[in-house]
């Protein structure tokens, strides 16, 4: 166990037992769980030891949740959220990506490989995939873009850039409905 002062991490979470929610409908979260995700996405390098004491809890409730909530995958990783932005990619877009019958795997397996494919998402609706990727400009664009088509399982693409990104990726709104059910 790491010492008590320390930031959570993937290798503090092992060796602890589980704890059941002890509240709410939802069998997901409670809102114990819903305010330790809230505190964690909010101070992402605060320590077990100050969960605890901001929560009002045990140290070990803290650490036998966070266990828990990542056994059962709510919470999925505790590294850094990283703007491509700043990385020297602010172009964002997406690509709708038709596919060879039988191509899945390995059109999955050129995409992974593909840095600037940030995402990729089986679809319904017209086409099968769904891909974001970023890009250094308008014309990089067009070399990601490139690259990405440049598999023969893939038949067909369209591809729309984002302009702006109002609502972004956010979790906290549904952790608190799914806390509160």
């Amino acid at each position: 166990m790491p010492p008590a002062h320390s930031p959570i991490s993937p290798d503090s979470l092992e060796g602890q037992g589980p704890s059941a929610p002890t509240g709410g409908t939802n069998d997901a979260i409670d809102a114990l769980d819903g305010r330790l995700i809230r505190l964690l996405a909010e101070e992402p390098r605060i320590g077990v030891l100050e969960c605890s004491r901001r929560l009002q809890v045990a140290r070990g409730t803290v650490q036998a949740r966070l266990d828990r909530l990542q056994a059962k995958g709510v919470i999925g990783g505790f590294g850094p959220e990283v703007d491509p932005a700043a990385l020297g990619y602010p172009v964002t877009a997406f690509a709708t990506l038709e596919i060879s019958q039988g191509q899945g795997a390995d059109v999955r397996a050129h995409l992974a490989a593909v840095p600037e494919v940030l995402e990729l998402h089986t679809i319904t609706g017209r086409g099968d995939m769904m891909v974001r990727i970023v890009a250094r400009s308008n014309a990089d664009l067009q070399r990601v873009i490139d690259r990405v088509v440049g598999f023969d399982g893939i038949v067909r693409s369209s591809t729309a850039i984002a302009l702006e990104n109002p609502v972004p990726y956010r979790i906290l709104p549904l952790v608190d409905q799914a806390a509160a059910e």
